[in-house]
């Protein structure tokens, strides 16, 4: 069975690319946000497996969204990701609810499965 898969990101070029990456790698991507808040919508909406989460959005940023995720739906997994390293993140990165981190260049579905075992 395919893993479904939410992408929230504010850049639709990089949502654009995650989904082509993500869908060619067997993962059923069944929505994407652009804003914190329409990424905790549409998670709740469509229950996705995983979320594919920026850690900076315009409203909500990455780490409080995987809170609120992590708090309402806990068998969803959230990884997060971002054009900067983890390190450039605060320690409470650690411990939002994440199950893991991907820098953005190095996304595949073999990255993703990794971070969210």
């Amino acid at each position: 069975m395919q893993q479904t898969v939410l992408i929230v990101d504010d850049h639709a070029g990089f949502r654009h690319a995650a989904r082509a990456l993500l869908e060619a790698d067997g993962y059923r991507v069944v929505g994407e946000s652009a804003t914190g808040g329409e990424g905790i919508a549409a998670a709740e909406l469509l229950r996705p497996d995983l979320v594919l989460l920026d850690v900076g959005l315009p409203d909500v940023d990455g780490i409080e969204v995987t809170r609120r995720l992590s708090a309402r739906m806990r068998h969803m997994k959230v990884v997060l990701t971002s054009s900067r390293d983890a390190s450039d993140y605060p320690p409470h990165f650690d411990h939002c609810g994440a199950r893991g981190f991907i820098p953005k260049a190095e996304l595949s579905g073999s990255a993703l499965a990794a971070a969210a075992a």
